[in-house]
């Protein structure tokens, strides 16, 4: 039998807020939950943002005021929704309405007069330059004289034309929960997301670690530009030029592997697989293929599937915007024919539009074998049946679709019709979109969706869109999409794309529900989440809900293995509701075990059929199995 990979945790963080118990999807259709969802969710993000504070029991301001959580709404809910989503870059990041930068300045002197100068002597270039003619003032000072031109390079300040993005809720800050020790923004969120994910699922991690042999557990993440704050890349890549000292972490901390690595060495203690693969903006799907693969083929029985991406930085931002893939103030403004712009609305899927808006994130993913979430009693969110990946073949633009989108649709659309059924697909799926916000894509993935409707003869596909609220996240961006499906699954409400007025008139949108509110919907069974990145990286996963997932083991397992798993499933939901509460009231107790639990390698014990390795119950076993006995045999 393969291995269905089952969904039993996920966690993280974003422009809407904590990923697990689909606080952030709450955030995000907020005004269709009843009263206690919304009193709820309210909670959550202010101790999130810092705004309320719990100590046994009560709730205070930062003032040190109390507050009665009935109250949050009415003194903090304004506070709340404009430090949520997608709104003015902040200046924790950079100001955007003056951001630094450096302009070319020469100086040529006048004839017959040289270019002279005082100067701290610690402070000569070195070599000092042939044409500068250098005399010591006094043991500290001395004076410079040039002849001919001096270039210099001196701080300068402009308006930057990008003023928005998809950030963390404001006043959320990761490396204050442990010890962080000058860690990039993006490896602090991922300690965060995997803490999250992990305590989310309401099963000891320890008892999970011992539960397989420790190479029967992986971990699939990764980054796009990696880490490119000023502790990382940012840092290394500008550090001379700004005549400051390169460290000695930028380089290793701002590797794309580090979330990988992160959690392993800080997080899980996990030996197991370890695996690290880019895609562009399908990046999390391309790890959760990797994942997904492996459990089916019984290589892996536990995976830790994540994806970071922290770039709001002024480089990156730049660099986009000069590709003119970013809604900018301008365009923005001539949408609306105004002469201001609402920040809240840069992100427009499949409206009319003018670039995407780039946001910052981390999402991570707990999956496990369907033998194994059901032996230790896990609470089941799903399953990803199969996630496909394709190239566009030969382009001109390395930037532009092609057709590899339409065969990871295709694909998906054929593989859930054939395990749910085709009804299933017609009247129980939904897609979430790419729905990037550029005018190309509004066209080109809508079309995907148009033709594969056709074929497979959907009508009123529903159809979501998660970078209309957060921004693209880059790397975690499928994984963005991930967590607003297992919201839909769990609350039956569909996010519309409020940031747009109506569809645009060259939306393929004919067999497709495309709307501009939230509404509710039927249990879904079928979650299509698609992914296009840039280079031709498309990528699509086949999700199941969690009842369509209980409906398909059910017939591989019998009644008394289910009310096994019911029982241990109690305890499970108990643990899980003392996390949510603890998590909702900003008690998140990070795992950062920063040397804690070091494996000794003179405690190895090996012998020719198995490993045992010092703090894990199971050995591993030695007997790989050969698999070219075809060629020895002939």
């Amino acid at each position: 039998m393969t291995a269905l990979p089952v969904i039993v945790g996920m966690g993280g963080i974003n422009a809407a807020g904590r990923t697990s118990f689909h606080q952030g999807y709450k955030r995000i259709v907020l005004d269709s939950l009843d009263a206690k969802q919304r009193q709820e969710t309210f909670l959550g993000l202010a101790c999130l943002m810092n705004l309320v504070r719990h100590n046994n029991g009560d709730y205070t301001l930062s003032n040190g005021e109390p507050i009665d959580v009935a109250d949050i709404e009415q003194k903090l809910g304004q506070t709340i929704l404009d430090g949520t989503l997608i709104r003015k870059i902040e200046k924790n990041h950079f100001d955007v309405d003056a951001t630094h930068g450096h302009q070319k300045l020469s100086f040529t002197n006048k004839v017959g007069e040289s270019i002279r100068f005082i100067t701290k002597k610690r402070d000569l270039p070195n070599p000092v330059p042939a044409n500068w003619i250098v005399t010591e003032i006094d043991s500290k000072e001395v004076e410079v004289s040039i002849e001919g031109t001096l270039e210099i390079k001196h701080d300068t300040y402009r308006d930057n034309p990008i003023k928005a993005a998809g950030q963390f809720p404001t006043g959320f800050d990761p490396s204050v929960l442990y010890n962080s020790r000058y860690q990039p923004r993006g490896l602090q969120a991922t300690i965060f997301a995997a803490t999250d994910a992990i305590r989310s699922t309401g099963l000891d991690w320890q008892t999970v670690m011992n539960s397989v042999e420790p190479d029967k557990i992986g971990t699939y993440s990764a980054s796009v530009a990696g880490q490119v704050n000023e502790e990382g890349f940012g840092g290394l890549f500008k550090s001379r030029l700004l005549g400051e000292r390169v460290s000695t972490k930028q380089l290793a901390l701002g590797l794309n592997t580090m979330s990988t690595d992160f959690i392993n060495a800080y997080v899980t203690g996990s030996v197991g697989t370890t695996f690290t693969t880019s895609g562009a903006c399908a990046t999390f799907l391309y790890n959760l293929r990797a994942a997904v693969n492996d459990i089916q083929a019984g290589r892996t029985r536990v995976a830790i599937v994540a994806s970071v991406e922290c770039a709001v930085t002024p480089e990156i931002i730049e660099g986009f915007g000069n590709m003119s893939a970013l809604a900018n103030e301008e365009g923005l403004k001539k949408l609306d024919n105004s002469d201001v712009v609402d920040y809240r609305r840069t992100s427009r899927p499949f409206g009319e539009n003018c670039g995407f808006t780039i946001g910052e994130g981390a999402q991570v993913a707990i999956l496990m074998d369907d033998a194994l979430a059901l032996e230790l009693g896990a609470d089941i969110l799903g399953s990803v049946a199969d996630v496909y990946v394709n190239a566009d073949g030969i382009k001109k633009s390395i930037t532009a679709p092609g057709p590899g989108n339409y065969i990871t649709m295709a694909k998906s659309v054929s593989l859930a019709a054939q395990i749910a059924g085709e009804d299933s697909v017609r009247s129980r799926s939904f897609i979430l979109a790419h729905g990037s916000s550029t005018p190309q894509n509004r066209v080109t993935e809508s079309a995907i969706y148009h033709k594969i409707a056709q074929t497979f003869s959907i009508d009123g596909w529903k159809v979501a869109a998660p970078k209309a609220f957060v921004g693209h996240t880059i790397a975690p961006a499928s994984g963005d999409q991930l967590a607003m499906a297992l919201g839909v699954f769990a609350h039956q409400i569909m996010p519309g794309i409020t940031t747009i007025d109506k569809v645009a008139d060259d939306v393929h949108a004919e067999h497709l529900d495309i709307r501009t509110h939230h509404y509710p919907c039927e249990a879904m069974d079928i979650a299509f989440i698609n992914s296009k990145g840039f280079g031709g990286n498309n990528a699509t996963a086949t999700v199941f809900s969690p009842e369509f997932t209980k409906k398909l083991l059910a017939k591989r397992y019998n009644d008394k293995q289910w009310e096994s798993y019911a029982k241990q499933l109690e305890a499970t939901i108990v643990n899980q509701q003392q996390y949510k509460t603890a998590a909702d009231n900003g008690h998140f107790e990070l795992i950062y075990r920063f040397g804690d639990g070091m494996i000794d390698e003179a405690d190895l014990n090996l012998t020719q059929n198995e490993l045992t390795l010092p703090g894990f119950e199971k050995p591993i076993s030695l007997h790989v199995q050969n698999p070219y006995g075809d060629l020895l045999n002939k």
